[in-house]
């Protein structure tokens, strides 16, 4: 695969999944995710649960994954406009001195995005974190919410849930619960 097969040029009108950085501390009120969701663009954020202490009770609290990473679904143009006036927002970059923005295809995203919102309790992994030994067989979802979705069998010690490995190439992945009944070997 080419270079410009896998960081196409960007037309600034039409719409992609662009990488973005949240430069915002932790505890900011209003993160760059609601933000852009307030002005109504597509934003998707990788979430987990945490505990934490609040007046001295212990809550279940949702944050994001890695906290400066989010992706918005937009016009190049229209983006620029909000990073311009945010100075805590940036576009991410290409490794390797080509200074074009990172996208995500569509067809991974919404993908990635279905797997994660019908999952329970989705477990992330960034691409070091993946061993040779963690890949079980390649496998194919018959019924169910992610019905047709091939991958990998996710094997952790330890664990009695069986979990499908969905990835977002080049950033990280995720663990999704999936009901063995669903489960066909390939």
């Amino acid at each position: 695969m080419s270079d410009s097969d896998k960081y196409p040029q960007i037309d600034d009108e039409q719409k992609y999944w662009f990488v973005m950085r949240d430069l915002k501390r932790p505890n900011a009120k209003l993160p760059a995710y609601k933000q852009l969701a307030d002005e109504h663009y597509e934003v998707f954020t990788p979430m987990r649960w945490i505990l934490r202490i609040k007046d001295g009770r212990r809550i279940r609290e949702r944050v994001p994954f890695m906290q400066d990473l989010l992706f918005v679904h937009g016009k190049k143009s229209e983006i620029d406009k909000v990073v311009e006036r945010t100075p805590t927002l940036q576009f991410r970059y290409q490794r390797g001195g080509i200074c074009r923005n990172m996208i995500v295809r569509d067809a991974d995203m919404e993908k990635f995005i279905y797997a994660v919102s019908v999952s329970e309790n989705p477990k992330y992994y960034l691409p070091e974190e993946i061993t040779v030994d963690m890949r079980g067989r390649m496998i194919q979802i018959i019924g169910g919410k992610l019905d047709g979705y091939k991958g990998v069998l996710l094997t952790t010690r330890g664990s009695k849930n069986k979990r499908l490995l969905v990835e977002l190439p080049e950033f990280f992945s995720v663990g999704v619960e999936v009901n063995s009944e669903y489960i066909e070997l390939l």
